[in-house]
């Protein structure tokens, strides 16, 4: 059986079914953290992200300086992405995809996909089916890129949990694919990306 026939079927037995469940409550600003929320929501989500390893860029240049020294010269682009970021990308020398072949994954050094959001507080970027080209393409590849505006950044978990959309696949992604062993050594980059960055487009 098909990919898309299964999927097909999971969205026929889902479609009766008129809404999600509702949000459990909580009290907002009891599980807030006021100290990882310091400056500008920007400068908040820079230095949580960074705090958990992941990076955050906002020039096609820099990106191509990275990916260059990251050895990822081939990589997925989402085609709504091309212009500008894509096209400057292949300027540099780097070969940028615009269709993602799953039989062949692991030729993609690096996927560009776009975020539906971020949070501050935590540092984490918010990943959506629904604005996603292709999930397989953000969370495969070595380095991923999330491509968002400042203006998707929530301040909290809380703000991010009221703005969910009616998606029934939505990520939290915080800085790069971690695991640990049972001696507590951390390894990151074996179960997704080896580097997360978030790119900003203004």
């Amino acid at each position: 059986m098909s990919r898309d026939t299964i999927f097909a079927k999971i969205r026929a037995a889902l479609e009766p079914i008129p809404e999600k469940a509702a949000h459990p409550g909580f009290e907002r600003e009891a599980i807030v953290s006021p100290t990882r929320l310091r400056g500008s929501l920007k400068e908040a989500f820079e230095r949580n992200l960074g705090a958990v390893h992941g990076r955050t860029m906002d020039s096609p240049e820099t990106l191509a300086v990275f990916l260059k020294e990251q050895g990822c010269t081939t990589g997925y682009c989402d085609p709504t992405l091309m212009i500008p970021l894509g096209k400057a990308l292949s300027a540099a020398g780097i070969e940028v995809l615009t269709r993602y072949d799953r039989a062949h994954y692991e030729d993609y050094r690096f996927g560009i996909t776009r975020a539906s959001g971020a949070i501050a507080e935590t540092g984490s970027i918010i990943l959506d089916d629904a604005h996603t080209a292709d999930r397989l393409a953000a969370l495969s590849p070595w380095v991923h890129v999330a491509v968002l505006s400042r203006s998707q950044i929530h301040r909290s978990i809380p703000d991010a949990l009221a703005q969910l959309g009616p998606s029934r696949n939505v990520i939290w992604v915080t800085g790069p694919s971690k695991t640990a062993d049972v001696e507590g050594i951390l390894i990151e980059g074996v179960h997704g990306p080896g580097e997360q960055i978030a790119y900003f487009t203004d």
